[in-house]
């Protein structure tokens, strides 16, 4: 499995021939769209910086929001969730998407904006290999936020994001604040995060830092 980010909450998923997208930004967003394609694309919710699914080329399958999916043998469950701490009240709900792929267990928070998840929730994510968690503030958790979840949650691999990148439109926190949250001095960014399931951490969480593949 190689894992690819794009900067704010948007990431590629490849597993062979099949290529999963969350979150691409569109056209009307500050935000630069990506350029790939993809067979499957999951948006977490409605926004410029999240639904731009028709950006992408290869004709991919659109999930936007909650429920259970099967397709292109892609295993999908979405679960509602709230964009802000007043339940949806200022910035509405979002979807986090649980993903299973080569037995692995995927999590994107998307533009999750409260820590609190509830107990039925939980269950339902129950063991996660890897987390894709907002750690920015602004419209979305804040690092010490994203550092509670993580605690939460206790994935193998997390990967932060929607984070402040430098010359980008993306606002918020530093990725150094989420890393001092977690007792992680700085972490050398990576390219991509290629792995297999049988190299997963049996103990602990370990953090990924990915290095955005956009024209800064």
């Amino acid at each position: 499995m190689v894992i690819t980010y794009y900067g704010a909450s948007c990431f590629k998923v490849e597993s062979g021939k099949l290529a999963v997208a969350f979150d691409p930004p569109s056209k009307e967003s500050e935000l630069k769209p990506p350029r790939f394609s993809a067979d499957v694309v999951l948006v977490s919710h409605n926004h410029p910086r999240h639904n731009g699914f028709q950006e992408l080329s290869g004709e991919p399958f659109l999930i936007s929001g909650p429920g259970e999916y099967e397709v292109k043998g892609l295993s999908v469950n979405g679960l509602p969730s709230f964009h802000d701490k007043e339940k949806g009240a200022k910035r509405g709900t979002n979807t986090i998407y649980l993903v299973e792929l080569e037995e692995v267990k995927l999590c994107h928070l998307g533009d999750l904006g409260a820590p609190e998840l509830d107990a039925e929730i939980l269950e339902k994510i129950g063991q996660v290999d890897v987390l894709f968690v907002p750690s920015g503030g602004e419209d979305v958790l804040d690092p010490a936020e994203a550092a509670k979840v993580v605690n939460l949650l206790e994935p193998k691999i997390v990967i932060p994001m929607h984070y402040q990148l430098p010359k980008t439109p993306q606002k918020g926190a530093k990725i150094e604040e989420f890393l001092h949250e977690l007792g992680e001095k700085e972490i050398k960014p990576e390219e991509k995060f290629t792995f297999k399931k049988k190299e997963l951490p049996e103990e602990g969480t370990k953090v990924v830092v990915l290095k955005p593949a956009i024209s800064l």
